[in-house]
Parts: structure tokens; sequence; C-alpha cells
């Protein structure tokens, strides 16, 4: 999948990896990185790739969710949430390493199905799934809103 043209451009500057510092050019994020304890690392204060990777899948995916409900004139409640997993492990389909997602997505007051059709459209245009589509095992669950019980 390519895209037309360029509408914005992140770039970030990393060094020493796992362990290292990343930042953007523009100043606004600024990170140290530090390997999990489960990984083989000291689990220092430092964030990791799996956890910007889920902050950066679980906000571009409500913005997806929002661009879906609004092209078919539904109000998403401002509590809207999604909680996003990022598994990390060995790869179980050849060497290397993978990554499986869950993303759990919460829309209070809204029926169950049609909650579930706009998170199921939403991942058929967000740039995130998009990438991921083929690659990565990707699981959505809908919560079950207690006004749907």
């Amino acid at each position: 999948m390519s895209i037309k043209a360029a509408v914005y451009t992140a770039n970030a500057h990393t060094t020493g990896g796992r362990t290292g510092t990343s930042k953007t050019d523009d100043g606004r994020l600024a990170v140290t990185l530090d390997t999990p304890k489960a990984m083989g690392g000291n689990d220092g204060p430092g964030t990791n790739p799996e956890q910007l990777f889920a902050v950066g899948y679980s906000a571009c995916f409500l913005g997806a969710l929002k661009a879906v409900a609004r092209g078919e004139k539904v109000k998403i409640p401002d509590e809207t949430s999604i909680d996003a997993a990022v598994s990390f492990g060995e790869n179980a389909n050849g060497p290397g390493f993978a990554i499986a997602v869950e993303l759990k997505v919460s829309i209070p007051g809204l029926d169950h199905a049609q909650a579930e059709d706009l998170v199921h459209k939403a991942h058929q245009i967000c740039p995130y799934s998009n990438a991921t589509r083929g690659n990565v095992d990707v699981t959505l669950t809908v919560a079950q809103d207690l006004a749907d019980a």
C-alpha cells in the first residue's frame, strides 16, 4: 500500500536502540528508551517501542473511528476510549520476532451492533491497521455497554 502524496511526515532520531533515546525533529517528543525486564532488560524508567506503538495505534484508530462516525452522522461520545495491548515474542511463522495487537474499544451509550460496525469500518481505513494487515495479528474487541445488557 502506498500514499498518493504526503500530507504530513513525522521525523524522529534514535540512538542506542532499546536502551537509548529518541526525539522528534520539532522537539515535541523526547523519550528515554529502556528494555523491559521480561525481555532481558533492566526495566528502567524509560519507555519501549511496544508502548509507543500501542499509544500510536490506539490514537490513530480512534481518529479513524471518529472519521467513520462523522461520515455516517453518528455522534461518538467524548468518553470513547481504546485500550491497546501490544505483545512481543518469537515469530511463530519463522525466524525472528513478531508483535500482536489487541484493541479494546469502548463507545459508551452506543448500540453494541452499531459500535461493532463502526469499529470494523475504522479498521479498514486506519493507517496502522492498513500497515499491519497481513503482517500482525490484530484482535478487535468492542466493549459491551452496560446500557445494552
